[in-house]
């Protein structure tokens, strides 16, 4: 192998992993041991043969030659894969060269354990490893254990010879062309299995399908598939999640007194000579593999499309309601999470949003693929499942663009412990299902208050842990349930009375704990507007499965996250908005102090350390609302509101607005132009005569309190 074509090709490969939009995230590199090793890779395309010996030699500044498919070398391929380090399966002195390289510790070795593409990424078969391809079924190979267990046979031969016969010891050093043998003392074999998943995995017509046909005539079935799959990987975007799994000590494998036997024989033994013990190695050679195989597929990165997929699949219903369908996606998130699976990186986020409006449109993008590849039927909300797809045989070179969600179904089965309980969520009906989604998301609120409470909890100004607390108010019938949203730097207390008010008139009434609020300003200070968005989602999500129809209302700040809630979401019933601002100069400098002139003077001499963190804040609540303002808090206010404005005509349910004349936080012109672009046919604008901002507390609140009871009700009778 030529050191200076290996390093011109790592210049080449460097050069269009740059030119590509893929993003690799590397997990466990901290446990690649020094020295050289056999990396097994679970094999899916093409690519690995090229990139993998990449990445890796820039991770363990190791040469990486990879040991490919004989059926690879053809062509221009054949050479650019020799210059990377690729070595043919067929080339006949393959094992001797290995076990040389690993014994000197000169290079590392990937090999992949299936011996081709697997590209069904079916490998489960009876509970069992078995590789589907286009010869067959068969088991995995072990090629790989046989090598290690080669290797350090004669690792372990060689140091027990220069003891007691230095002749084989040394003619065995020339058999290998080992000239210093202090490497071979020193290193020992070992194994690391790898794992390389890629997401979103869905093939499409991309530049290479395009070159190729322009330049190549009567392009196969298969070419046309490889160029799809591969060059969408490539030029299109995908995430490379690259699990590296603890190494698998071949040494204890190797104490049977009849391989020790073997290895401390005098008498000559050449490399392919038969040996006693070579039943023994065969037998721990499938040991081997069958470690490193659940090791590998073990580490299954998981992905949206995964669960989509597995839940589709294993779902008992034809007509699944889509709705449904999302909240055992949800459940399943969670299992992924509690069984410490390895999580793509988006799935570590709240999911919340796959309940309300898809807004990453994680669930558009699978459900797509499946209706255009005919797994399923869409009519209004309902899913109709061909299950039939998932089963039917197809050719081994079409399936991942004939039924890409077929693939990506089986690549998550061997994950057990997330399948078994993916399955008993697909069983359990959809009441059931409601009960568990409505429990689920109390309990994570209530979690992350006691949590969040306890890390900025700061002595003598921190409220009672009470006054934080999410409100759950039981409703006469479950008829309708209403989300009451609080302001901001106050907390659930806030709007307790008006809970209380609806509740008396038999509505259901649930009012969430904004992120960063209940706690200390220091919490408020690190989140972003999106954070309290998704508190009040789960808010929405916990009375959307527990009634009929949910009205979502909020105060200030509150009332702008309602507004943006219904705009979002398809089956809100009505929107009530006590004082939203329309724009951040809509507050007075009572609340929005003057410091931006001073932050921008301060950012333009680069003094960072003179910005005012926090300014002084008077509220008229002070059991409820904090005393310290954050400035970094203010521009998500404002990042929130630049953001409502344009999603103001959206919204076309019944709405009320409610505003006090004579308010000192919010200017009524504000509440005014928000009432003006709500689009709703059906809406009104109340103004009371208060000269206080909170109107929901205090003297006259029971006038409020009954016009948003009175239109509730309205609602109630539609």
């Amino acid at each position: 192998m030529n050191p200076f074509a290996f390093y011109s090709t790592t210049f080449a490969l460097k050069r269009l992993i740059n030119f590509s939009k893929t993003r690799v995230r590397f997990h466990g590199e901290e446990k690649l041991p020094k020295g050289a090793v056999i990396y097994v890779i679970n094999h899916f395309t093409r690519l690995e043969t090229i990139i993998l010996p990449y990445y890796l030699k820039n991770l363990t500044k190791m040469p990486i030659w990879s040991l490919a498919d004989a059926g690879l070398f053809k062509g221009a391929l054949a050479d650019f894969l020799a210059k990377a380090g690729a070595l043919s399966t067929n080339n006949p002195d393959r094992d001797q060269l290995m076990v040389k390289s690993l014994l000197t510790g000169e290079s590392s070795w990937i090999i992949f354990p299936e011996g081709r593409m697997v590209k069904s990424k079916k490998i489960i078969d009876d509970d069992q490893f078995v590789i589907s391809s286009d010869i067959g079924k068969h088991r995995p190979h072990t090629g790989a254990a046989t090598l290690a267990l080669r290797t350090e046979f004669y690792r372990e031969r060689i140091k027990r010879l220069l003891k007691t016969s230095p002749d084989e010891a040394n003619r065995l050093l020339q058999l290998f062309n080992i000239e210093d043998v202090a490497p071979v003392l020193e290193n020992e074999t070992v194994i690391v299995p790898v794992n390389i998943t890629y997401y979103p995995m869905f093939p499409k017509e991309n530049i290479l399908t395009s070159l190729a046909e322009s330049f190549m005539n009567d392009l196969t079935e298969r070419t046309i598939e490889e160029l799809m799959t591969e060059g969408t990987m490539i030029f299109s975007g995908v995430d490379i999640d690259i699990n590296f799994s603890d190494p698998v000590s071949i040494k204890p494998y190797l104490n049977n007194s009849i391989i020790n036997k073997d290895i401390s024989s005098l008498e000559k033994i050449n490399f392919d000579d038969p040996i006693s013990s070579k039943s023994i190695m065969r037998t721990s050679a499938i040991e081997i593999m069958e470690t490193y195989m659940a090791k590998i597929y073990g580490m299954t990165t998981v992905n949206h499309d995964h669960l989509f997929a597995s839940v589709l699949r294993l779902l008992p219903f034809k007509i699944i309601d889509e709705d449904d369908f999302l909240s055992r996606v949800f459940l399943a998130i969670d299992i992924a999470r509690s069984n410490e699976n390895f999580l793509h990186e988006s799935l570590k986020e709240n999911q919340i949003q796959l309940l309300t409006d898809d807004r990453y449109k994680k669930y558009e993008n699978f459900i797509e693929v499946a209706e255009l590849t005919g797994v399923v039927k869409r009519e209004g909300n309902a899913i109709i499942r061909d299950y039939d797809k998932f089963e039917i045989e197809h050719d081994f070179h079409k399936i991942r663009v004939e039924n890409p969600i077929a693939v990506i179904a089986n690549e998550a089965e061997s994950l057990r412990k997330l399948q078994s309980g993916i399955l008993r969520i697909a069983m359990e009906p959809p009441y059931q299902i409601k009960r568990r989604i409505t429990s689920l998301l109390m309990e994570s609120a209530s979690k992350e208050y006691d949590k969040d409470y306890k890390t900025f909890y700061i002595e003598g100004e921190s409220k009672d842990v009470s006054v934080g607390k999410p409100i759950m108010l039981d409703g006469q019938s479950r008829n309708v349930g209403v989300l009451l949203i609080h302001g901001y730097m106050a907390s659930p207390l806030e709007i307790k009375e008006l809970a209380l008010h609806l509740q008396k008139r038999g509505f259901w009434v649930y009012g969430p704990r904004l992120r960063g609020h209940g706690t200390s300003p220091e919490d408020l200070a690190i989140r972003k507007y999106t954070d309290w968005v998704e508190s009040v989602e789960q808010g929405y999500v916990i009375l959307n499965s527990m009634c009929d129809k949910v009205v979502v209302g909020g105060f200030s700040t509150g009332a702008g996250l309602a507004l943006d809630m219904v705009s979002r979401v398809k089956d809100a019933a009505g929107v009530f908005a006590v004082a939203p601002p329309m724009k951040l100069q809509d507050f007075s400098t009572r609340f929005v102090p003057a410091v931006d002139t001073w932050n921008q003077l301060m950012a333009k001499i680069k003094i960072n350390s003179a910005k005012k963190e926090f300014v002084e804040n008077n509220p008229e609540n002070p059991h409820i609302n904090y005393f310290r303002n954050p400035i970094s808090s203010l521009r998500e206010l404002d990042r929130l509101m630049n953001d409502l404005e344009p999603k103001l005509s959206q919204i076309n349910i019944p709405a009320l607005v409610v505003q006090a004349r004579l308010d000192p936080v919010v200017n009524p012109k504000g509440t005014r132009r928000v009432f003006d672009q709500i689009g709703s046919e059906q809406k009104e604008y109340f103004i009371f005569s208060h000269a206080r901002h909170g109107i929901l507390l205090g003297k006259g609140a029971d006038r409020v309190h009954r016009a948003i009871g009175d239109f509730v009700a309205s609602i109630t009778e539609a």
